[in-house]
């Protein structure tokens, strides 16, 4: 753990006992720059006594017993009930509903909501280590688990009533409900704001029209949270956000779409047609009215790290599956490994994953401890994004011809990886959050 000492009243960082990387958080960090500036820290007095508890920080991010034992689960789930079936329901474009409640049987299905409300009550380190397990294997059923976990039954957690979520989020933990999220429409995709689809307040009530897209698990799910207008269009207070079941006569199913990849998660549109929906479903209650785009927000934080766990456990298993290959292909009398074109390459994936787990375990750390991590989950994100597709191609060049064929794995790595730069925020948007962050002061 790195401890803060005092050093003749200044202040000093010891790294001694810190796990993969460190790092100075808050407004004191530049007290520790000018305090470090030109000093020869070996001729500095040594004070025995640590600054108090709030000056100690550990980011260790080393696994603790609780992600070894979920790795472990999900490696053991994955090559049960989703590797022997994987590519059939790619083929098919088949939504396995079925696998996702024996998910909740394991607790995948609500992993950091607390016991109370019949989750598993974990951390975003196990949440970010069962993503990653998963996609390793499917980025399909990885997507759909992050979807449902960060989206829509995070929203219920973070931002409704206490009767929301004794209502809802026990079925939605247990797997016994899947969950959908709708923000996006098909003339607004990153401007959120010019939503079109509207809510119109009636005795009771309120009465939604429109239409969602892209939405996970449109079709299948069983509880839908969405964001619409209730206000003048362009005001970020116009929006609110509602909890919406299956069965209601006003909630239907549209499109389903046809996609190059993660085929096994379902995306569809879902339209709303003079829909009611309670004034007890409105999320956070009547304080709620007019705070969905704030939340929206603050849900899409939690949601980078989901991607960035997707992203980093797809260009995992694109890695694993070149390296095997790599050692056991033979060209010219030996394995291909042997050959630095192919060991240059792997070694270039290998640094660019490590890096990715840095910066989705801090963006993680950051939420466990309910700091501010815009900055930093946009930065997760954008950067796995980036190299689960890098890495998936780089893969598929390993392999050769081999690589194009749906004979080995990383084909559909390679499919499934282009997903993680888009949804959630493209890499142009991660860039331009980032890039406001800096403008902030946060640098």
């Amino acid at each position: 753990m790195p401890t803060i000492y005092i050093f003749d009243n200044q202040f000093i960082v010891s790294i001694f006992g810190c796990g993969k990387c460190h790092h100075i958080f808050g407004d004191n960090f530049l007290n520790f720059r000018n305090a470090l500036a030109g000093k020869k820290l070996y001729s500095l007095p040594i004070s025995k006594t640590p600054l108090p508890n709030q000056y100690t920080l550990n980011m260790n991010f080393a696994p603790n017993d609780n992600q070894k034992m979920i790795a472990q689960v999900c490696r053991d789930f994955a090559d049960k009930e989703i590797r022997p079936k994987m590519m059939e329901w790619d083929e098919s474009q088949h939504f396995p509903k079925d696998l996702f409640h024996k998910m909740g049987d394991l607790g995948l299905m609500g992993i950091y909501i607390p016991q109370e409300y019949g989750g598993s009550g974990f951390s975003y380190f196990e949440y970010v280590t069962a993503i990653v397990e998963i996609s390793k294997v499917c980025g399909s059923i990885g997507l759909s688990m992050a979807a449902h976990n960060s989206l829509c039954t995070g929203h219920i957690y973070y931002h409704g009533t206490k009767e929301q979520k004794e209502k809802y989020l026990p079925k939605l933990a247990a797997g016994q409900h899947i969950g959908a999220w709708g923000l996006t429409e098909p003339n607004t995709g990153s401007d959120a704001m010019r939503m079109k689809c509207t809510a119109k307040k009636v005795d009771g009530g309120w009465v939604l029209n429109g239409t969602k897209c892209w939405i996970t698990h449109g079709i299948s799910s069983d509880v839908v949270v969405a964001i619409v207008r209730t206000g003048e269009l362009l005001d970020s207070k116009g929006m609110t956000a509602f909890i919406i079941e299956r069965g209601n006569p006003g909630l239907k199913a549209g499109k389903k779409e046809n996609k190059l990849g993660m085929r096994a998660s379902e995306t569809a549109e879902v339209i709303f047609d003079e829909c009611f929906v309670p004034d007890a479903n409105v999320v956070g209650g009547e304080a709620g009215v007019g705070r969905g785009f704030q939340q929206a927000m603050q849900i899409l934080d939690g949601g980078r790290i989901s991607i960035a766990s997707l992203g980093l456990g797809i260009a995992v298993g694109a890695y694993e599956a070149a390296v095997k290959y790599a050692k056991e292909r033979q060209q010219f009398g030996q394995p291909i490994a042997n050959f630095q074109a192919i060991g240059f390459k792997l070694a270039d994936m290998a640094t660019k994953i490590e890096a990715g787990e840095l910066l989705t375990m801090q963006a993680a750390y950051l939420k466990n401890e309910k700091k501010p991590m815009t900055r930093e989950s946009a930065i997760a994100k954008y950067y796995t994004s980036e190299i689960s597709v890098q890495i998936s191609t780089d893969a598929i060049q390993i392999f050769g011809g081999y690589g194009y064929t749906k004979d080995f794995p990383v084909e559909k790595f390679y499919r499934d990886s282009k997903l993680c730069t888009i949804g959630e925020g493209t890499s142009e948007i991660q860039k331009l959050v980032i890039s406001r962050e800096i403008m902030k002061g946060n640098i």
